[in-house]
């Protein structure tokens, strides 16, 4: 379109009222809000989004040119070196060894689903009408690699609707909840990995020990022959504390008294012999150093 046509186009536009407005169909470009495709190239993050990338080796002027901030000469200028090296020297790793970085403390749990064990139950694979032990569960491949024992967690607990009795090495409040609430029960006892596999293997009880005293309220699931290696009660202090608390369904809850906590450290009020301590007066202490 010729330039006096264009101007005189835009001319009539401007003068024309707001309301009566129409934009002919072959001047595309007087559509307003109409944004051209450039703007695409102007797109930028914030400035302090990012970081400009270091251009090394372009100049001193960078303050990162000819060494490129590398320094001068040696192997740390030429190439790169490993971590804790020393210069040919035996590492300081090897002669002091690795320390710190691993609780040695820790536990390693299975862990185990309500959802998981009541689809085991729908397909047969595990028997509700006997305690479901680590032995059953290793059978059935409901779990496989166990460490230093099970806990029982409660997702899925809303699927389950049979009454399971159930023997593990640790169970979540809302675990124990969800069984009883179904008419089952939670009994948690202590494991070693070593009793693990024997449990696995047929050699040891997996229920009874010197120290338990547990009643199943089903016909017991273990067979009536003795077995080579009993089953090993706890011997640390947080283990007893653990499995002597009710709140956890210990199967060493049965050493307590009504009222008694189950910490082995801090005394609960009421509980243990008070012993009166003697005084001496310093007459009696002093007629006792005489020599003569």
């Amino acid at each position: 379109m010729p330039p006096n046509i264009i101007r005189a186009t835009q001319i009539s536009w401007i003068l024309t009222p707001t309301a009566s407005r129409t934009i002919p169909s072959y001047l595309p470009f007087l559509y307003p809000q109409q944004r051209s495709a450039s703007i695409l190239s102007g797109l930028s993050d914030n400035p302090t989004a990012y970081h400009k990338k270091i251009r090394r080796g372009r100049g001193p002027s960078s303050g990162k040119g000819k060494t490129s901030g590398r320094g001068h000469k040696g192997q740390k200028q030429h190439g790169k070196v490993p971590r804790g090296f020393n210069g040919g020297q035996t590492p300081d790793e090897v002669v002091h060894g690795v320390r710190g970085f691993e609780n040695q403390f820790s536990v390693e749990m299975k862990p185990l689903n309500l959802e998981k064990i009541q689809s085991w139950v729908d397909q047969g694979r595990l028997n509700p009408a006997k305690p479901i032990t680590i032995r059953e569960l290793a059978k059935s491949r409901c779990i496989s690699e166990v460490k230093d024992g099970v806990k029982l967690l409660a997702k899925g607990s809303e699927k389950l609707t049979s009454p399971l009795h159930i023997i593990a090495s640790r169970a979540s409040a809302s675990a124990i909840a969800a069984i009883e609430a179904a008419g089952g029960s939670v009994t948690t006892r202590y494991y070693t990995p070593a009793s693990i596999e024997r449990i696995i293997k047929g050699k040891t009880d997996p229920i009874h020990s010197l120290q338990s005293q547990i009643a199943m309220p089903v016909e017991e699931s273990r067979e009536q022959r003795d077995y080579p290696i009993r089953l090993p009660d706890p011997t640390g202090r947080k283990d007893i504390e653990y499995y002597r608390d009710p709140a956890h369904r210990g199967y060493l809850s049965h050493q307590l008294e009504e009222g008694q906590g189950p910490s082995l450290f801090f005394k609960t009020p009421g509980f243990g012999k008070l012993v009166a301590r003697k005084t001496r007066s310093k007459a009696a202490s002093a007629a006792e150093n005489r020599i003569w």
